[in-house]
């Protein structure tokens, strides 16, 4: 059975994400999991525990791949940690501990003892994960499309992460105006992307609001059914993948000048209506690396700056 059929098998993603992360993967490439996680449908624990059921092998700790020795990573030159796809972390006499994204790819494993004279004895990791231990370890530069800033899963990027947020939270409880709020949101969403946008509805249009990297002055549109802001506006949930050019997206690709590849819509909600929208991407051909979850944070934060004026202004009005 497939990795996909099995996940959705035992409950842990729906019929409908996994085909959105097939549909995403088609386009970008990368594992299933790998764009499972990029959608926020599964965590990586979760991911690990389950590749480690599903291929029948132990996984291995991201304690463990976090300091690894330098006596073990010598072990191995770069060419063959590249070519075979192997993170070597741990290591006895002639037995290698060795991380892999295929553990079950048994002839791999057989060439490998005869390269090596180790005793290879394979652990299961995420796709995500090793691709950022071999950049760390070795400098393997990774792909396009897993290009970051910085390491997501570092403790480095969780503090940086923490007190930006905490900055945030300041600059939010001061604001005195809905516009204030769309200049916070397009300076952090420039941290992030290229291109920033901010829409906010007004009765049953989405307006355009201000953005850094494009011109929404004077941009309208219904949020018909077909269009990314109808997905948004119905499911209450963001939208991450491409504009795609159909028939209720027409005004937004106008305004792009094109049609996105990758491309993430975060709705801002307050008592559960929608009240505006923070757009982003890295232009019509290039891979959107955005932290979703920094900008749902970003988003949430910035729904309460909105409620406070709301309440600010019924305040004054009484």
């Amino acid at each position: 059975m497939k990795l996909g059929e099995a996940l959705v098998r035992e409950g842990l993603i729906t019929r409908e994400q996994l085909n959105r992360a097939l549909e995403r993967q088609v386009m970008f490439g990368g594992r299933i999991g790998t764009n499972l996680l990029e959608l926020r449908f599964m965590h990586e624990e979760e991911l690990t525990m389950f590749l480690s059921r599903y291929f029948r092998i132990s996984a291995v700790s991201p304690e463990l791949i976090a300091s690894i020795p330098d006596e073990v990573l010598s072990s191995l030159d770069r060419e063959i940690v590249e070519k075979y796809k192997i993170l070597p972390f741990s290591r006895e006499r002639k037995r290698l501990y060795a991380a892999m994204i295929n553990p079950a790819a048994l002839d791999v494993i057989d060439e490998l003892r005869f390269v090596t004279g180790y005793d290879i004895i394979p652990h299961v990791i995420s796709e995500m994960r090793f691709i950022f231990a071999l950049e760390k370890y070795y400098g393997i530069k990774p792909e396009l499309r897993y290009i970051s800033l910085q390491d997501p899963f570092s403790s480095e990027t969780v503090i940086e992460e923490k007190d930006a947020i905490e900055k945030i939270k300041t600059a939010f409880t001061d604001v005195r105006g809905v516009e204030e709020i769309a200049g916070i949101l397009l300076k952090e969403g420039c941290r992030i992307a290229s291109r920033v946008a901010a829409f906010i509805m007004k009765g049953e249009k989405v307006k355009g609001w201000k953005a850094r990297g494009l011109d929404v002055e004077g941009f309208e549109t219904s949020g018909k059914e077909g269009s990314i802001f109808f997905e948004v506006l119905m499911r209450r949930h963001y939208y991450r993948g491409p504009v795609l050019k159909i028939p209720g997206n027409e005004a937004l690709i106008a305004v792009l000048s094109g049609t996105p590849q990758d491309a993430l819509l975060m709705p801002i909600t307050v008592r559960d209506k929608v009240v505006a929208f923070l757009y982003v991407d890295n232009g019509n051909n290039a891979v959107l690396n955005a932290n979703i979850a920094y900008l749902s944070r970003l988003a949430s934060i910035a729904a309460v700056a909105f409620e406070l004026i709301i309440l600010r202004k019924r305040i004054m009005e009484m």
